[in-house]
Order: C-alpha cells, then sequence, then structure tokens
C-alpha cells in the first residue's frame, strides 16, 4: 500500500516545510491549510463568475451576490499567498 494521501491528490505541489517552533504535525496542519484556503478562494471566484453569468439580469434581481463570492475568493486567494510567501521566507526556502 502507498502512502498517498488525499491532499497529495488535491495539492500535487503543496509541500509544507517544518515551520521552526512548531510541532511537526501542527506545523503540516497550518502548511496544508494554507494551501487548501487558497483552493477555497478560488472556487469561490468561480462560483462568484458562474453566479454572474446565472443571474437575473433585470432590475429586481441580486445583482450584489456574485460579487460578494469573487470578492470573498479574492481576499481568501490573496491572504493565503501571502501567509505563504511569509511562512517561505521564514523558512527559507
Amino acid at each position: 500500500m502507498s502512502n498517498w494521501t488525499l491532499a497529495d491528490g488535491l495539492l500535487p505541489a503543496a509541500k509544507p516545510k517544518k515551520i521552526p517552533g512548531l510541532d511537526n504535525t501542527v506545523s503540516t496542519l497550518f502548511g496544508y491549510g494554507l494551501w487548501l484556503l487558497l483552493l477555497a478562494g478560488a472556487c469561490a471566484v468561480g462560483f462568484g463568475v458562474y453566479k454572474l453569468a446565472m443571474s437575473d439580469k433585470s432590475r429586481n434581481g441580486g445583482g450584489s451576490e456574485p460579487f460578494k463570492w469573487m470578492g470573498g475568493g479574492i481576499a481568501a486567494c490573496l491572504l493565503s499567498g501571502s501567509l505563504i510567501t511569509i511562512i517561505n521566507g521564514i523558512v527559507g526556502s
């Protein structure tokens, strides 16, 4: 049996580095959590684009909801991307 995990299938390039001062398990979970946050943000942006394409274009439709999804997704991508960059800079990779 191989050592394949669900995270390896979802995040092929995500190999979290050990963060100094943190336990190995906590460091790994934190690293994968940031990558999952990045994927969730990308999915939210995609869902917002889908909702914008399928929304009711009349005056009484809820026109701001797709932009809320896209804005939240972009914010999640920026947050997780910057935290991943900061951690990689601290670790020195």
